[in-house]
């Protein structure tokens, strides 16, 4: 069968234009080609690392992965995995904390594919399985505060005093008494659990990016803790009392906080896919010679007979063979009105039968829309590259570089004649006062407070790429239904009186959004009310008080035999060029009147979208009809507007769109998911899915469009502290770094040149971030637009 140039969908009826290159499902894809050029030219590209499952053959999975520390693990649990029986290829994602796996399924089950990944410190699950690691990173920073806290209190209290020349006598040990043996060995014991259990997930870093061979920064950070812990052992061994059991800690605690900190903040974005994993359909009733039988859906093959009735989904794709029922499509499709389906009409996979029941024959794929889309999603959140941080992209050359310099150190030291401990202390110095702590709190404390501005403007970021990508913005696209939109059901035009009070009594039964929206704007009469109808996809009937009303579309009155007046009739087909909603309302064999609903645009859209044009394009993507989107087309600020866009296509678009430059995408239905996943930047609203805030980069939770603009604003600033921050950890090591190469700080000066350069950063991360909110631009009087293009996306 012929597939889609654009979205993939198998094509009954091709749609092709000569002066565009391939096949396409639907007039929307079409456009979408005409406009932003050939797709089929076009490719996604594959992960930039490990090996490409796109060309392997198999089967293909998806682990959520827990444990990943840094870019290099991805590296490492590639090779793992292909090392494994079975499997072919892998790529893994540190961002979103996902891997995608091709295997043979002959070889091995999806169940197993978890012991090809699991191990040394990683934790491997299925799709939307939960795991408590965060709690144990949780409890290896409390573990090591508490016995780090301990350690340093030994050096405030004894230590620290002799080293500055205190009067022993004055001080309750000696230490390098007995008693002064106890408390170093104390401190030693101490340590051990701040290094080896605290700071185990950066030992296993430093493991994992040698067995790699990409060196990074945990692995200085291990080399210069372990390097300080294990030479004041040494020191204690040989009764020395000049310990740097405090290097070792502070470097371990500081560095862990910022990771944790980091972990965190990635693990928002980890997508668990529960909306559309729960809301998937596991078996279906096959129809059989002898009856019917439960099946499970991957047994379904195309031309078997599945039999749906209400309240349940259709498991895959296909044809109704019969009956007739209201489909509800919203969770694929956007559209709040259930659809009629009835014989030879296409059925979507996940979609649900809200009245009546049918049959329906599965397509030729057997597949199911839902599961494409799932699938769709999760590839984009496991392969897209995301935004690394800067410590690890300059790693490969820094931490070797920093080794080679302390080795340098303490031999040039030896040659110049300084003792063996001396020239030892000066490469230890290196180490430690190279160690990047300033670098990697850096990023996340300055994101902190940008997640925090974020929050007092209705705005949740789940991903900190944000702050890195939102700034460079040069397209803003925006689904329609749901974000320029508000999502639900209003009567924007009423009937008179003695109308809205008959269709009042009758639609009070009916579940379906205009029922709802006409009940809202009319109270329900104290009437008579018997024989109450539904007609799925067509509207509802009733006897009201002896009379015979009907509510509904032009087809259901042709049905009953009402007559339906001309001017009437036009008044349907104006509402529906325009997008919205007609019904008709009729008693006693006449259409009397006629009801107007529709999805109200959200107050201060049109200056939201102009505040954005300022500096950007500004995209409508949408699967309705053309007509439905005119409000959008007229605007000033609207580059471009795309209609009649199915889901699956919606991420291509975006991918095409990328082609100009950076792309958010701000929209709130699970079908928009793919596509805010697939943008350099996703802002989801809060009143749509939670797949779609899981596959967004921020969360707006006020329901108030004026805060798109806002998040640009913020991550403005916040980059530009980010910014701060690191250049004071490059300058700080320019000018550390090459005293303690001349051995002017020993390693307790370094560790607290490095605290000090830390706490710089601490600061500046923390200090009130400017209020560079947007909102001030927007018109705060802006009345609601009345004008209403439908809820079709």
């Amino acid at each position: 069968m012929t597939h889609c140039t654009l979205c993939d969908l198998p094509v009954d009826t091709p749609v092709t234009d000569d002066a565009v290159e391939g096949t396409f499902c639907c007039r929307g894809c079409l456009e979408v080609a005409r406009t932003l050029d050939d797709p089929a030219t076009e490719t996604r590209d594959a992960a930039d690392t490990g090996s490409d499952p796109d060309d392997a053959d198999g089967e293909t999975a998806f682990l959520s992965i827990d444990g990943m520390h840094c870019a290099t693990c991805e590296t490492f649990l590639e090779a793992r995995a292909t090392d494994h029986d079975g499997v072919t290829a892998a790529a893994a994602s540190y961002p979103t904390g996902t891997m995608k796996l091709t295997y043979d399924a002959d070889a091995l089950s999806e169940s197993d594919l978890t012991e090809a990944v699991a191990g040394t410190g990683y934790d491997a699950s299925l799709q939307a399985t939960e795991t408590d690691d965060e709690y144990e990173l949780e409890g290896r920073l409390i573990v090591g505060g508490f016995f780090g806290m301990m350690t340093m209190l030994w050096y405030i209290l004894f230590l620290y005093p002799a080293y500055l020349g205190v009067d022993q006598s004055l001080l309750l040990f000696d230490p390098a008494g007995q008693a002064g043996s106890y408390l170093l060995w104390n401190m030693a014991v101490m340590t051990g659990v701040v290094v080896g259990y605290t700071g185990w997930p950066l030992l296993r870093g430093a493991y994992v990016s040698l067995r790699a061979g990409r060196p990074n920064m945990d692995l200085l950070v291990a080399m210069a803790a372990v390097t300080a812990f294990l030479y004041s052992v040494a020191a204690v061994i040989l009764g020395h009392t000049e310990v740097y059991f405090d290097v070792a800690t502070v470097i371990v605690m500081a560095v862990s906080v910022g990771d944790y900190y980091q972990d965190r903040v990635r693990r928002r974005a980890l997508d668990r896919l529960t909306e559309f994993t729960t809301q998937r359909a596991d078996s279906a009733r096959r129809r059989t010679d002898g009856g019917h039988e439960e099946v499970d859906v991957g047994a379904l093959s195309a031309g078997d007979e599945v039999v749906v009735r209400s309240g349940e989904r259709i498991p895959v794709d296909g044809t109704v063979l019969e009956g007739t029922a209201a489909v509800d499509e919203s969770l694929v499709t956007g559209e709040s009105l259930a659809v009629r389906k009835t014989d030879g009409d296409e059925v979507i996979g996940g979609s649900l039968v809200t009245q009546g029941g049918v049959v329906v024959r599965v397509g030729p794929d057997a597949e199911s829309t839902v599961d494409r889309l799932t699938n769709l999603l999760w590839e984009v959140q496991s392969t897209r590259g995301g935004v690394q941080r800067l410590v690890d992209r300059i790693a490969a050359v820094f931490v070797p570089l920093v080794v080679v310099l302390a080795v340098l150190a303490t031999g040039g030291h030896l040659v110049a004649g300084a003792t063996l401990t001396d020239a030892m202390l000066t490469g230890l110095a290196v180490l430690v006062v190279s160690c990047p702590c300033a670098l990697g709190l850096a990023t996340p404390l300055a994101t902190a407070a940008g997640i925090r501005r974020a929050l007092d403007g209705g705005t949740v970021v789940t991903g900190d790429a944000v702050f890195e990508t939102a700034t460079d913005a040069d397209v803003v696209s925006f689904d329609k239904t749901g974000t320029l939109t508000t999502g639900e059901m209003e009567l924007l035009e009423r009937a008179d009186e003695g109308a809205m009070a008959r269709a009042a009594a009758v639609e009070q039964f009916a579940e379906h959004p205009v029922a709802e929206a006409v009940t809202d704007a009319a109270p329900v009469p104290d009437a008579a009310v018997s024989g109450f109808e539904q007609h799925p996809g067509q509207g509802v009937s009733a006897t009201v008080d002896g009379e015979h009303v009907a509510v509904g579309t032009q087809a259901l009155f042709d049905d009953l035999g009402f007559d339906v007046p001309a001017d009437l009739r036009s008044r349907c087909e104006r509402a529906t060029e325009n997008g919205r909603v007609p019904a008709l309302v009729g008693w006693n064999g006449e259409a009397r009147d006629v009801l107007v609903a529709g999805d109200r645009l959200r107050s201060h859209w049109e200056s939201v979208v102009s505040t954005l044009a300022r500096d950007r394009d500004v995209v409508v993507i949408t699967g309705d009809r053309p007509e439905a989107a005119a409000p959008f087309e007229r605007h000033d600020g609207v580059d471009e507007v795309f209609a009649g866009v199915p889901p699956e296509a919606k991420a291509e678009v975006v991918e095409r769109l990328q082609s100009r430059g950076t792309v958010a995408m701000v929209g709130d239905g699970s079908n928009d998911a793919p596509a805010l996943a697939t943008a350099d930047v996703g802002i989801a609203m809060a009143s749509g899915t939670s797949l779609a805030a899981d596959a967004a980069d921020a969360v707006v939770t006020t329901d108030d469009l004026q805060a798109v603009p806002d998040v640009f604003a913020v991550t403005a600033a916040t980059r530009t502290r980010v910014r701060q921050n690191l250049a004071w950890a490059f300058c700080y090591n320019a000018v550390a770094l090459p005293l303690a190469l001349l051995g002017v700080l020993n390693p307790l000066f370094a560790a607290l040149a490095m605290t000090a350069s830390s706490l710089l950063v601490v600061g500046n991360s923390t200090r009130t971030l400017a209020d560079t909110a947007s909102h001030g631009e927007m018109n705060a009087d802006e009345p609601d637009t009345p004008q209403q293009p439908a809820a079709a996306d």
